[in-house]
């Protein structure tokens, strides 16, 4: 569909800086001043240099303490956090210990972080919202939306921790679970301790009854919403987190197309696993329907294009990820949905803070409008040649440039770098915000023997490139060292959806020459310290299989896992290794 032209400004008038300025430092101080009287503002080491500047100072004097804050604040990682957040997992914890940790107050959840990387999932203190910023676009998890909405929604969690009281009577439970489950449960005040009276509940608008976002199984939970959602033909919105996933839930219809229909024929809950006590109140929602079965056999299950729209005729948008690690999974998305269904991204941001919502006057699938209402950002230039990193504020920021994100945030983190690179695409008018578009993780690249490495983002669109031409619909891939011969090289594990190109060997050559655009790898490759890429293709509903796996062993979300550009889990690699059905 067709996007409206973009208004946005390339720099900043003097009146504009000034006024963003304003906006941003309001924001900061909100944040900031109570935070300053948390456990970790007052006893990490990292701060120390600032707890020293606002001591000997007026501390009430807004101008001091903002030039405080970025006079003295350093960057940080998660590694000055981790000792505050294990007194959480501490046995007993009471609540006198975590009391104002990072923010005042207890906090409402814990949020995990995804592991992509492969390393331990990281978690962070997510504290309750005031009232009026409950239902800001930027925290939505549930839209309201005219029609009905397919997005499934896993309410479970990794685990639950015990606060006990200061009195000694009663404690407070703390789940530990995605950022989206924490704030969906916020919204709605959907507390642990009354999950299983909630079970005849149906949020009015989705296609899928409570109890299925109760149930912990990855093949049952995906198999459900498909059977709920395949039953209710008034589908107008279509919204996952990440493109992939919704990829991931067509596989799952289209492997279990024929039980799928026969159950919505004879109104049957099939036998899955792990349903127990949650079978009962899916039955009672769920009756015959012949009619739907019979309109569902003609159309077929995935795979023409334009199926979305056929099986929902009332079909209007689809809301989710598409940059980044996702990229690769939207031929196959707009394959299925088809030219008449919009396309727009859920906004920005990462278990740590929630950075940015789509901005409409662009394109809402790719361009993010930062907003101080989680957190204020401030940035690193990538490609700065200062020997030190200068922190960066919004007004300092130069269209075009590449940036990493830096946090401050209403949960307490200080300067937190996440890790990824977006670079700027214009500054809205109205308030002189960046709106910026995300591009790859930061050291996320593939650093080979010989010393050259390839962005995430170069290694993506070499083999999307190469799958559009050459291969087919790419489901999902990742890219890990090939060592069988030397010197070492980018090995790109791929899995396709309907048939391969009959001169689908022709997509190394290209996948190769797309990534001698990097100049290090193409001086490396003439000097004999590279070689060619290889591309591998890998048994079907293989990256399926690794979500489920993913999530059973890090017990985060269902719709939060993700599939690595780059693969640095060993085991992992191992066995996608295993699953190699051809070399291109």
């Amino acid at each position: 569909m067709s996007r409206p032209d973009t208004d946005l400004l390339h720099s900043l008038s003097a009146e504009l800086s000034q006024r963003l300025k304003d906006l941003l430092d309001q924001a900061l101080l909100g944040f900031i001043r109570p935070n300053s009287e948390s456990q970790f503002a007052q006893h990490a080491s990292e701060l120390a240099n600032f707890r020293e500047a606002i001591a000997q100072k007026n501390s009430n004097d807004d101008t001091e303490f903002l030039r405080s804050f970025r006079e003295f604040i350093p960057t940080t990682n998660y590694d000055p956090y981790r000792p505050f957040i294990a007194k959480f997992f501490a046995t007993p914890c009471k609540e006198s210990d975590v009391k104002n940790m990072f923010a005042p107050g207890l906090p409402y959840c814990l949020a995990v972080s995804s592991a992509t990387s492969g390393k331990a999932p990281k978690t962070f203190p997510i504290y309750r919202l005031p009232p009026h910023l409950l239902h800001h676009p930027l925290y939505l998890s549930l839209r309201h939306l005219e029609g009905i909405t397919l997005s499934p929604s896993s309410l479970s969690f990794g685990q639950v921790l015990n606060m006990d009281f200061e009195d000694g009577h009663g404690s407070k439970l703390l789940p530990v679970c995605s950022v989206t489950v924490g704030f969906l449960r916020m919204q709605m005040n959907w507390d642990l301790e009354h999950d299983k009276d909630r079970t005849d509940l149906w949020v009015p608008g989705k296609t899928d009854p409570y109890a299925i976002s109760l149930v912990k199984n990855y093949r049952t939970f995906f198999i459900l919403n498909a059977l709920f959602a395949l039953t209710d033909r008034r589908v107008t919105t279509i919204r996952f987190l990440f493109a992939s996933v919704f990829v991931n839930f067509l596989q799952y219809v289209e492997d279990e197309w024929l039980l799928l229909v026969d159950c919505i024929e004879k109104g049957i809950i099939p036998d899955m696993e792990n349903l127990d006590h949650l079978r009962e109140p899916l039955e009672k929602y769920f009756t015959s329907n012949p009619l739907r079965a019979a309109e569902l056999r003609g159309i077929g299950p995935p795979g023409i294009h334009g199926w979305a729209v056929r099986v929902w005729p009332d079909l209007k948008e689809f809301i989710g990820v598409t940059g980044g690690f996702a990229a690769a999974s939207v031929p196959k998305v707009t394959h299925a949905l088809g030219p008449s269904v919009a396309m727009q991204s859920p906004g920005y941001g990462c278990s740590e803070c929630y950075i940015a919502v789509p901005y409409f006057n662009g394109d809402p699938n790719t361009d993010l409008k930062v907003v101080p209402v989680d957190g204020v950002t401030e940035y690193l230039d990538v490609h700065s040649n200062e020997p030190e990193e200068r922190v960066l504020s919004a007004w300092e920021l130069v269209t075009g440039g590449h940036y990493e994100p830096v946090l401050t945030t209403r949960n307490g983190l200080w300067r937190y770098r996440v890790g990824d690179v977006v670079t700027v695409k214009g500054f809205a008018p109205d308030d002189g915000l960046p709106v910026i578009n995300y591009l790859h993780r930061r050291n996320g690249s593939l650093e080979l023997a010989y010393g050259t490495t390839c962005t995430e983002s170069q290694l993506m669109s070499a083999i999307v490139s190469a799958s559009t031409r050459w291969i087919g619909q790419i489901i999902d891939f990742t890219v890990v060292a090939d060592d069988r011969e030397t010197p070492v090289t980018y090995g790109y594990l791929v899995e396709i959806g309907g048939e391969m190109g009959k001169d689908a060997k022709m997509a190394t050559q290209q996948t190769f020459e797309d990534l001698m655009k990097n100049a290090d790898y193409h001086i490396a490759f003439w000097q004999g310290r590279a070689r060619k890429p290889t591309i591998r293709i890998v048994a079907k509903g293989t990256f399926t299989e690794y979500r489920r796996q993913k999530c059973d062993k890090t017990k985060i979300s269902m719709g939060q896992v993700k599939v690595p550009t780059v693969l640095s889990d060993p085991s992992f690699e191992e066995w996608l290794l295993q699953k190699v059905i051809m070399e291109l």
